[in-house]
This record gives structure tokens, sequence and C-alpha cells, in this order.
């Protein structure tokens, strides 16, 4: 009886150690805008290169692609060109078409997952035809669509607090066709805030893709 008891125990301690497996996160990227060495970025706290050049993130096994084709809102209602569609689309391309251009200053996109999911990765393609850098990037998780309550931040480099949410300390980086791969840490949420206040190129705000991996939570 004993015996039964601990086969089952470590049966079930097997499968809980399968459940939380660790695989690498598997993205499909787009094909690279621009060749060569780009001009000098000057910004104060930009990534170096050996974190530029990070591994892969692991995400637990199962982790799915959720925001595909979910709906998209915005603190800019009219965008200067594209649709709020185009950041979950599928098509992150970057070339003309694929992406929404957002007006100057502070401004966010939010993906609805359509419920609560446990959020492994986020994946973000701001503008990828050029290399520059987007400022004060912070993104954030919340059950509450008013993102007033229960809000986790995920990702600040804003080191003026120039969008008011708090200085932070992540590295600004340059944007790539590999886009900017963003631990959620497991955090459980069904929206996903995403701020930015220009960039090196000019100071509006674009997105051509955002990809939200993890679990649905039943």
């Amino acid at each position: 009886m004993l015996r039964t008891l601990a086969i089952l125990l470590a049966l079930s301690s097997v499968g809980a150690a399968r459940a939380e497996e660790l695989v690498p996160l598997k993205i499909e990227l787009p094909k690279p805008l621009f060749v060569g060495t780009p001009r000098p970025i000057k910004v104060s706290n930009l990534e170096p290169e050996q974190a530029a050049n990070a591994g892969p993130l692991m995400v637990p096994a199962g982790t799915a692609l959720l925001s595909l084709n979910k709906p998209v809102a915005s603190s800019d209602t009219s965008p200067v060109i594209g649709e709020l569609t185009c950041v979950t689309d599928g098509d992150k391309s970057g070339d003309e078409g694929s992406y929404v251009e957002l007006g100057p200053g502070v401004q966010w996109v939010q993906i609805d997952l359509g419920g609560p999911a446990r959020i492994a990765a986020i994946a973000v393609w701001h503008f990828h035809a050029q290399a520059r850098v987007y400022h004060a990037v912070v993104v954030q998780a919340s059950n509450d669509p008013q993102f007033k309550t229960g809000v986790t931040t995920l990702f600040n480099n804003d080191d003026t607090n120039s969008d008011g949410l708090g200085n932070g300390s992540d590295y600004a980086y340059v944007e790539t066709y590999k886009g900017k791969i963003i631990d959620a840490k497991g955090v459980t949420a069904r929206f996903v805030r995403l701020y930015s206040n220009g960039n090196t190129s000019d100071e509006l705000n674009h997105y051509t893709e955002v990809e939200v991996y993890g679990k649905p939570v039943n």
C-alpha cells in the first residue's frame, strides 16, 4: 500500500515537472529590411551589444501565440497611417501597409486577449525598416481594461519618466527585424498595453506587430 502511494506521488511529481518543462521560444522572424552599419544613435541607456545578442527566451512547453487577430485599442483613435488591426494581423514584414503610425507624444496600444492568460513572453516590432530607437517604451499587463488596478510592468526603459509611469531601468534598444522579446514571467492578465513617446528619427509612434505568447487560464 505504502509502495503504491509512493509510486503515485512520484508519478505526480514527474507530471508536474513535465508541465513546467521549459523550451526555447520559437518566433517566425520577418526578412531584414536594411543592411550595413546604421548611423550612431545617442541615447542615455542604450542596450549593450552582448545583451542584444542574448540566447533565446525559455518558456513553458505548450506556450502558444495568443494575440493573433485579437482586438486592439489605442490612445490615438485616428492613426496617421494604417489601422490598429496591423498590430495583431500577423504581418510583421515592415513594408508599407504593414504598420500603424500614431501621432506624436506619449501614445499607447492595447491588446485584448479575450480572457485571462498566463503570459510567457511579448514580442514587439515597432518599425524595423530603419535602425532607430523608440523612446520611453513601457509594457504593462492587467485584467483591468482601464489599467487603473492590478497593473504589472513587464518592461520600462523610460529613464526620464516622460510617460508618467515611473522611471524605468531597462535598456533602450535599436529596432531590427528580430524585434524585442520581453519576458513576461508568467503574469496572469487579459490585457497588454504598450507605450512609447516618439523615436530617434521623428516624433511619431509606430507598431508593425505585437505578439503575446502564453496559455489561456480556464
